[in-house]
């Protein structure tokens, strides 16, 4: 039984979409740092991030169970452990109940209550209020459950400082500004896809056009919003020109979409999205320490 389960160990890491839950970390791992002028103590820089990435871990394997038929039928997610049937929903979701709770209870325990609880909020927004309603009912579905998504840094924030600050609301607003145009991109390019399974993504339901128009003003939101930290004095010089910078590549992407003459451009986008959001926190990481803006 044991051979059996070692053996099976990549399906299980794969149900908690670990590149995904990377790139959260490291948002929660950069929330935890702009709380502190030095450095982050140990117990929230270890155990605060295997207790987020454990519940992130859990919401995902959620997720697998929720969408098993619309994996099925999408070309990105056909070979997904639960759509090809090399784990069971039962396996999945007592899986992901066992992460929840190893995660919860080493929060609570270890770090706070505060972080324990606004960790197990986003991951019921994520893995119950979006996945199981949101996305099949509204083509605004990614805007609103954008929250969830957008939780890390605060949730490093609170794990650090034991309470919610509104400058690592300011982080959470960055993160949500981004997620439309970041998805939005993606959905143009699979629109089809989420067509055919029903999924009312905002290209299904109103077109490319205005989708792509959307892209480029939640974009515009983006770049002012990522110009925050600085009027905020929470980072520097160093951060703001890092985000002009990124931004200004980030909206001719957008522009692209729009014109509509590069049939490459939302994937285009949707790569550099991710690009974006990683160097954007980077930068803010590294003015932070190079510069010691106050936190």
């Amino acid at each position: 039984m044991s051979d059996t389960l070692m053996a099976r160990w990549p399906d299980f890491l794969e149900l908690t979409k670990p590149r995904v839950v990377a790139l959260m970390l490291i948002t929660a791992l950069i929330g935890m740092c702009m709380a502190v002028p030095g450095f982050v103590p140990w117990e929230p820089l270890i155990l605060g991030n295997i207790g987020i990435g454990l519940c992130a871990g859990a919401a995902a394997a959620i997720n697998h169970v929720v969408d098993e038929r619309i994996d099925q039928k999408m070309s990105r997610t056909t070979n997904r452990p639960v759509a090809t049937g090399r784990v069971s929903q039962t396996e999945a979701l007592v899986f992901a109940a066992l992460l929840a709770l190893l995660g919860a209870a080493l929060l609570a325990w270890t770090i706070n209550v505060l972080t324990a609880i606004l960790t197990v909020a986003s991951l019921v927004g994520y893995a119950f209020i979006y996945t199981m309603f949101l996305k099949r009912a509204t083509p605004q579905n990614i805007v609103i459950g954008g929250l969830a998504g957008a939780a890390p840094p605060l949730l490093g924030w609170t794990a650090v400082t034991g309470e919610v600050h509104a400058h690592g609301l300011l982080l959470v607003l960055i993160i949500f500004a981004w997620t439309p145009p970041h998805f939005w991109a993606l959905a143009i390019h699979r629109k089809e896809e989420y067509a055919a399974v029903g999924i009312p993504m905002l290209p299904v339901t109103h077109g490319n056009r205005f989708t792509a128009l959307h892209i480029l003003l939640y974009t515009i939101l983006m770049f002012l919003i990522t110009l925050l930290p600085y009027a905020t004095l929470l980072s520097g010089w160093i951060y703001l020109v890092s985000a002009v910078v990124l931004g200004v590549i980030f909206l001719y992407w957008s522009i692209e979409i729009l014109r509509e003459k590069n049939p490459k451009a939302p994937m285009e986008t949707f790569k550099y999205s991710i690009n974006y959001l990683l160097l954007l926190f980077v930068a803010m990481l590294a003015d932070h320490w190079i510069l010691g803006a106050p936190a």
